[in-house]
């Protein structure tokens, strides 16, 4: 029996109908593209490798919307009573998902990678199946109320505008607004509740028709309660799952517009985290920054203008900051929140030793590619301390073209240093950097050395002339001495050199190289 027609009522409560229900199509369009981004977003942090974790959410999301789309067409009764359960359904799953998948990521032991991306694709696929229920069930929920107004062409026109627009504020607002100001968790909860909001107005608009309204209003009013609680205790389920995560009091804790900062304390020391990944342990972050600095400048003898790119924790800046003849540093780093961190926060700077305060040195935030791209200055020494190459955006930062840049800022007898990964468990990835190195004409000289927090670690000094060992280093020093260098430069066989190919922009082959050494390693 067809249900009576909304448009047989008086026509201002028609056109209220009407236009709810075409707004609808504008949230359901949001909050799918947000759960969407919210999956793609969280695998980037949690896995690393940002475009092949982009790339697979969006085509499993894309395939479910198919899917769901093609689902639809078996529904034949209870048509709103279909669409109310699906719209509940959406809300709670796809709301709750970026704090489920986080908090099993801090449950799981290491290792079990492969556990964590069966259940993302699992909810991927979930709620992609849902979302794409969504506008079909809509159609024809429009086309049987509003038949006498709506052709299938004008139909089609008018839904599809609405779902797209959605699509286009969300896609605004998701970088820009959602994500640093509400963060993932909260942001999937809030567009959540969006979709039971919609859940009942459309129970509202089409009661009359409903059977067992009763447990609709009661579904309805449950997911509402449950969102609303989790939007409620959303900072502290996101504390809970970062300190049993990283095993230490969190003492500072945000999202950037490029990452998630936090830091740790504990008896052992203060630990720097961005996305997940150590960055330094204070307890041993001497080796690691003498190692990664001192060589180069010692070796150069009197260097007077510097330039850091990345190590925006003010660490790489203290170690050049030791050498008396420096009049000039300048540091390139992306992201404002950290060199503003680091500067700033009192116990934070006490570590770098209030170098990022030094009317010495001025600061850069920008992207270190483009910044050379817009330079002509050139420097005595260039320390090139990124985070290692687990996606095509840090990825460029290790090409050949990269490093052609480099040696246009090299003075004539000026040394660049690179921090490479650890030549023992991607040992290819090291041996890459260097060929990539060698590729643009510069020589390499290629060291390591160990650290506990991370274990043996590389590093590459690249130049025009031939590297010569230091006689002396500045007072202070704790690990790097004329007589501990020598040994860095020479590989065991775990470690010795091995054949790789050059990393260009055209085929990053190093970002799959290193996904592929540390996974083996995790």
């Amino acid at each position: 029996m067809t249900p009576p027609a909304v448009h047989a009522d008086p026509p201002s409560r028609a056109s209220l109908a009407e236009l709810l229900l075409l707004a609808s199509v504008f949230v359901i369009a949001a909050c799918g593209l947000v759960y969407e981004l919210a999956a793609g977003a969280l695998a980037s942090y949690l896995l690393g490798d940002s475009v092949l974790q982009f790339s697979t959410i969006i085509g499993v999301y894309l395939f479910a919307m198919g899917l769901g789309s093609w689902l639809s067409r078996f529904v034949e009764r209870q048509l709103i009573g279909v669409f109310l359960q699906v719209e509940l359904l959406v809300g709670v799953v796809g709301g709750l998902m970026p704090a489920g998948l986080f908090i099993v990521h801090s449950l799981l032991p290491p290792g079990t990678g492969t556990s964590f991306r069966v259940l993302l694709y699992a909810l991927v696929l979930l709620v992609g199946t849902l979302v794409g229920l969504e506008i079909p069930l809509v159609m024809r929920i429009l086309k049987r109320h509003f038949s006498a107004r709506y052709g299938l062409k004008d139909l089609v026109s008018q839904v599809l505008t609405f779902d797209y627009l959605g699509a286009l504020l969300v896609a605004l607002a998701f970088p820009l607004v959602l994500v640093p100001h509400l963060g993932l968790v909260r942001t999937g909860i809030a567009f959540g509740l969006l979709n039971v909001v919609v859940a009942v107005w459309a129970l509202w608009l089409f009661r009359a028709e409903l059977r067992a309204l009763r447990a609709h209003v009661a579904a309805a009013v449950l997911s509402g309660v449950l969102l609303l609680a989790a939007l409620l205790g959303a900072e502290q389920l996101t504390t809970w799952a970062e300190d049993r995560f990283y095993g230490e009091d969190i003492v500072f804790k945000q999202s950037s517009d490029y990452q998630r900062i936090v830091v740790t304390e504990s008896r052992a020391g203060t630990r720097l985290f961005l996305n997940g990944n150590l960055q330094f342990h204070s307890r041993d972050e001497y080796r690691y920054h003498e190692a990664l600095v001192q060589p180069a400048m010692a070796a150069h003898g009197a260097p007077r203008r510097v330039l850091v790119l990345g190590g925006g924790d003010g660490m790489a800046v203290r170690e050049v900051l030791r050498h008396a003849s420096v009049e000039q540093v300048t540091l390139v780093e992306l992201d404002p929140l950290m060199t503003t961190l680091f500067r700033d926060n009192a116990k934070l700077a006490a570590l770098n030793d209030r170098a990022l305060a030094s009317p010495k040195l001025r600061i850069v935030n920008t992207d270190a590619f483009g910044w050379l791209e817009q330079q002509t200055e050139t420097f005595d020494v260039i320390v090139i301390d990124f985070p290692d190459p687990s996606n095509f955006s840090l990825g460029k930062l290790y090409t050949a073209s990269f490093y052609e840049l480099i040696d246009q800022h090299l003075s004539a007898g000026g040394y660049a240093v690179v921090q490479t990964t650890s030549p023992l468990i991607a040992r290819r990835s090291f041996w890459t950097v260097v060929t990539t190195i060698e590729s643009t004409g510069l020589r390499t000289t290629p060291y390591h050395a160990h650290v506990p927090s991370f274990g043996e670690w590389g590093f590459v000094i690249a130049s025009r002339r031939p590297f010569r060992l230091p006689t002396a280093f500045p007072p202070g020093m704790r690990f790097i001495t004329p007589t501990s260098l020598p040994p860095l430069l020479d590989f065991p066989p775990d470690m010795a050199r091995v054949p790789a190919e050059v990393n260009r922009l055209s085929n990053q082959i190093l970002v799959q190289t290193f996904e592929e050494e540390w996974g083996q390693a995790h």
